[in-house]
């Protein structure tokens, strides 16, 4: 049976905690475009976008949840993206929910939690504050040999190691997407490992001097995680099935 529109946004905005976590100013986290007021079909994408509208539709989904909105940074005139992603949801009637800074911090569905329960680490602590909501974990450490197997078998196409740190990590962090904000806070976070999506060319060089183990595993591939664990939360909910939308980004 399909689900109503309000239901799912309601549950989506108590689960994520959306009107009590601050977020950057191009999220407009909640719900960004009403399509179909009864849903039958939920679906989790990474990016707001009019192909990943258009293939979303093709799979039957009327629900799309993402983690950048349709605002999220354009690098076409922001007016000229801004029609034709709202051309393509108004077409295929697609219901368009975002949650960005909500999905990274959660402690349950977020996708830095996710990332450590994959990789088999324990959350025991958490730091990188934006306005407040400390958006990045630390886990108990492993072996350095041990972590770079595991992050190779999750992140096999955008996994790169650069490993000045300690063989032996007591403490490592995890920042999804974008890691440079979480760069100048790892000593004092008792760390000298971070796992995140991207770097910058000259974090090498920060790498040999502060002596740093670092992981980029690709910003695309690292925020997969809370959209996925969003749908299907609405999915049990509601009782209607839920599909990922991926697009390939090597990012």
């Amino acid at each position: 049976m399909p689900a109503s529109l309000g239901d799912i946004t309601r549950f989506c905005d108590a689960l994520t905690n959306r009107r009590e976590i601050p977020d950057f100013p191009d999220a407009h986290n909640g719900l960004q475009h009403r399509g179909k007021e009864r849903i039958r079909k939920v679906g989790a994408a990474v990016d707001a976008g009019t192909e990943v509208f258009k293939a979303a539709a093709r799979r039957g989904i009327d629900f799309l949840i993402v983690h950048h909105g349709m605002r999220w940074k354009p690098v076409s005139p922001a007016r000229v993206v801004a029609r034709s992603r709202q051309a393509a949801l108004r077409k295929h009637g697609l219901s368009l929910y975002s949650s960005h800074l909500p999905l990274d911090a959660h402690p349950v569905i977020g996708n830095n939690a996710l990332i450590a329960a994959d990789l088999g680490l324990r959350v025991i602590d958490w730091f990188v504050d934006y306005e407040g909501l400390p958006i990045a974990c630390v886990c108990r450490g492993v072996p350095r040999t041990t972590l770079r197997r595991r992050l190779k078998s999750s992140y096999q196409d955008t996994f790169k190691a650069i490993e000045f740190g300690s063989a032996r990590p007591a403490r490592i962090a995890i920042l999804s997407g974008s890691g440079r904000s979480a760069l100048p806070l790892l000593r004092a976070a008792g760390c000298d490992t971070l796992i995140t999506g991207e770097l910058r060319e000259e974090h090498f060089n920060e790498a040999q001097e502060q002596g740093w183990n670092l992981y980029p595993c690709g910003h695309y591939a690292t925020e997969t995680w809370g959209v996925k664990a969003l749908a299907a939360a609405v999915s049990a909910e509601f009782g209607v099935p839920w599909e990922f939308v991926g697009t390939g980004n090597p990012l």
